[in-house]
């Protein structure tokens, strides 16, 4: 095994940068990419200093993989990625101001609304079929209501 680190050179990183920015492709999330970033980073910095041993080639790989996934992950975090539809995947509070009407009454805090092209599940103060309410909030697959 020695044997193998001992002849790790440019390639062989660029070789797992490439892997794993390809892996993450079919992977969720953004692991990979950064670990291919640091792979690639430790392929030209073992390109410019060909002779560093494969200890210094293993722990440069390990900081700069570390750094460049902290770093990916601030940077992120500060500069979020701005969508046209941000409630693309919280189709529950896309609806909340709309007016709807019950299609069963609320009884015991409990009825159901037509909404869009389905009958939710409603909670709010008791009223009778076809009264208009207004969707206020979201409670996993409940819509909070409240009379129009």
């Amino acid at each position: 095994m020695i044997e193998l680190f001992e002849q790790l050179s440019y390639w062989h990183w660029g070789v797992l940068a490439l892997v794993l920015v390809v892996l993450e492709i079919f992977a969720p999330g953004v692991i990979f990419l950064w670990v291919g970033i640091g792979a690639g980073i430790t392929a030209l910095i073992s390109l410019a200093a060909p002779d560093m041993s494969w200890q210094i080639q293993l722990l440069c790989f390990a900081v700069l993989a570390v750094a460049v996934t902290v770093g990916g992950r601030v940077w992120f975090k500060r500069h979020p990625v701005i969508s046209d539809k941000p409630m693309l995947n919280k189709r529950g509070d896309q609806y909340i101001g709309q007016v709807v009407v019950l299609s069963e009454a609320i009884t015991n805090g409990v009825g159901k609304a037509k909404v869009g092209d389905g009958q939710w599940r409603v909670s709010g103060d008791d009223h009778a079929a076809g009264t208009r309410v207004r969707i206020t909030g979201v409670d996993g697959a409940t819509f909070q209501v409240e009379a129009e």
